[in-house]
């Protein structure tokens, strides 16, 4: 069975803004290809504006290039589609979705924010790796959870509809969202702690709360996160996705590779085309079609279409 594809996160943008890369032409270690989309059956792409510290361009600016790369690739593709909630994954035509990885793109300013929904994004994290002005990160040396700022941004992202990644986030940050966000959060790339002991993955407690208030986990497909071996497998993405199926139920796992995120790839799921065989390892785990179809697809395109 041909499962439809929804995938919460890839860094295709940067390398469009940093390094000239398009859609339809491979080009240094790209990895989202229109070709392997088409392949693989992907029906839903979130595109990330993700910040990047090290450049000298101010994140305003940078989220705006990574804006300006999404909209030409839509007007020069029109295969590609805004995400509605009427969209039909059955058709010819792939939604796409605007997310922004690193709240510093907005610069501390709530009319930011309000402005780059008008843009089209739908989603946000509020850290990458480092500490910022809204929030602790995962990664980061000092834990903290979210600052009165970002609890404002997180206020004004429940009141005109911008989902709340959590991905990236500190535990306590994360116990924070689940506390003052009024809407149903979302973790478009992260991991179970519990086979893989990274801050970057998931602690059950929170699978389960962030399941209980209706969001999605999208588990990615960095190694890292997901065995201490030197290179993952479709088997290891299986055992992560059995894990938070069991923690939180069918319906509140997703896919959230990560494509052009990451330099090793699992060695027989290298791009977008390498869906299906993912699919038939969940059939053969023990999913039926159904359930595998909610997995694939449907269960992000349920949570996002609060946002739209």
């Amino acid at each position: 069975m041909n499962f439809p594809i929804a995938d919460a996160h890839c860094d295709f943008l940067y390398g469009a803004m940093e390094y000239g890369y398009d859609i339809n032409t491979l080009r240094r270690d790209q990895v989202i290809h229109l070709p392997y989309l088409r392949q693989g059956n992907v029906k839903m792409q979130f595109f990330a504006c993700w910040y990047d510290s090290k450049l000298k361009t101010p994140p305003l600016q940078q989220g705006l290039t990574m804006v300006d790369c999404y909209n030409r690739m839509l007007k020069n593709n029109p295969v590609f589609v805004p995400f509605t909630r009427d969209f039909n994954p059955n058709g010819d035509r792939i939604a796409a979705v605007l997310t922004i990885e690193g709240g510093e793109i907005c610069e501390g300013s709530l009319a930011m924010l309000r402005i780059f929904k008008q843009l089209g994004v739908k989603t946000m994290t509020f850290t990458w790796n480092e500490n910022n002005e809204l929030a602790g990160a995962a990664m980061a040396r000092r834990q903290k959870g979210l600052t009165i700022l970002g609890r404002e941004m997180l206020r004004e992202m429940n009141e005109i509809g911008v989902a709340l990644d959590v991905s990236h986030l500190s535990d306590d940050g994360i116990r924070d969202a689940l506390e003052f966000s009024t809407k149903p959060i979302f973790a478009s790339h992260s991991n179970a702690r519990a086979l893989m002991d990274s801050p970057r993955c998931l602690p059950d407690d929170l699978i389960r709360q962030i399941a209980l208030q209706g969001g999605v986990i999208g588990v990615n497909f960095y190694g890292p996160q997901l065995t201490p071996n030197r290179q993952a497998c479709i088997d290891d993405i299986v055992r992560h996705i059995l894990h938070i199926v069991s923690i939180g139920g069918v319906d509140c796992c997703c896919f959230g590779s990560d494509f052009d995120g990451m330099s090793v790839y699992p060695r027989d799921l290298k791009n977008s085309a390498d869906y299906p065989a993912l699919c038939e390892a969940l059939l053969k785990a023990g999913f039926n079609e159904e359930q595998v179809s909610r997995i694939a697809y449907w269960n992000l395109h349920r949570y996002l279409s609060q946002f739209v």
